[in-house]
């Protein structure tokens, strides 16, 4: 069965959905990819447009394929983008590149022969998340609304950033408003599995202009840094002597979350109290809202991503409607927050 059937044999039948099912071929790559730039999609009454099969075009086929769904997302389609390709299998780095991109997720395409089975339920769970997320009625603060004084320039030593589902894309926007000159240490817990954490790190570093490691036991944390959670041990902040490290451990975590925000958001509030500011991006659930209200206790400040540019308004949703986000704000704006007021 052609995959294009396949998905929308899935796909359409219970959703108001759209499968827009691209056969990406490496000798038209190029010719393939501006159109998808140039191409207002179709008229279509429903949310979601689903993006498969980049076929054997490798990471090149497959940048090329995000960067047209997102466009039609940003005009205004409502875009959520599902890569389903044999090259994005755990570890690779066009699966990070991709969900830099704006990809809200990828799956691993199987063999010739072999969709149907634990495949279709893979999918069809991976859709359904991304599809009734978009129907969430919970209530939505004004994306500019300020729910109390952000702070002052230079108040706080350290920024943690939490995320998950579609954090990745918000990162790269965050970290490109960021300027090189920002000295404030960054640390980063973003759920992914262990082997993507090398090349998300190199990514991050490209992004942010600035060294990014994969945080191991007792690494210092330094200025104008970015330490990574790895993807087998929640992160945690220790005070010493002459500054600041990283602690890590595997206890279960409240989320169930491995690696999980809120043992990083709870060590902040102990180490650094006021001192210190959270960012939660887009992601599924509700990690980082107990560390949240910890922060808040502890005099913190928390900035969290706007329902319109997240993928998924789990993690900020739970933040903001507890009443805990000092702003709400597209993640480029954040970054630019951050940095004013960290300037020097």
């Amino acid at each position: 069965m052609p995959a294009a059937t396949f998905f929308r044999r899935i796909v359409e039948a219970p959703r108001d959905v759209m499968v827009d099912c691209v056969r990406w071929d490496r000798q038209r790559g190029e010719d393939a990819r501006d159109r998808h730039r140039g191409q207002e999609p179709e008229d279509h009454d429903g949310p979601e447009r689903i993006g498969g099969d980049a076929g054997n075009g490798g990471g090149h086929g497959i940048a090329g394929m995000v960067e047209g769904f997102v466009a039609a997302g940003a005009a205004g389609k409502g875009a959520r983008v599902l890569i389903v390709s044999s090259s994005a299998d755990e570890g690779a780095a066009v699966t990070v590149q991709a969900l830099a991109l704006g990809a809200a997720d990828t799956l691993v395409k199987p063999g010739i022969g072999t969709f149907g089975g634990r495949f279709a339920e893979v999918l069809e769970e991976r859709l359904s998340r991304l599809v009734e997320v978009h129907f969430d009625s919970s209530p939505v603060p004004n994306p500019t609304t300020s729910f109390g004084p952000v702070g002052t320039p230079a108040d706080f030593d350290i920024v943690a950033i939490g995320a998950s589902t579609g954090g990745i894309h918000a990162l790269s926007q965050f970290l490109r408003a960021i300027p090189s000159s920002f000295q404030v240490p960054i640390l980063v817990t973003q759920h992914l599995p262990m082997s993507f954490m090398g090349y998300f790190a190199a990514q991050l570093a490209v992004l942010g202009s600035r060294p990014c490691e994969v945080a191991s036991d007792r690494m210092r944390i330094r200025p104008g840094r970015i330490i990574v959670a790895p993807g087998n041990a929640h992160m945690r902040v220790a005070k010493m002597s002459d500054g600041w490290s990283v602690r890590l451990n595997d206890e279960k975590s409240l989320s169930g979350c491995m690696p999980s925000v809120d043992p990083m958001f709870e060590s902040l509030a102990e180490v650094f109290g006021k001192r210190a500011l959270a960012v939660v991006l887009s992601g599924m659930g509700r990690d980082g809202a107990e560390g949240a209200k910890r922060l808040v206790e502890a005099g913190a400040k928390i900035l969290v991503q706007d329902r319109a540019s997240s993928v998924i308004w789990g993690m900020p949703g739970a933040v903001a409607n507890a009443g805990h986000a000092s702003a709400v704000l597209p993640p480029d704006e954040i970054g630019r927050l951050v940095a004013w007021q960290g300037r020097a």
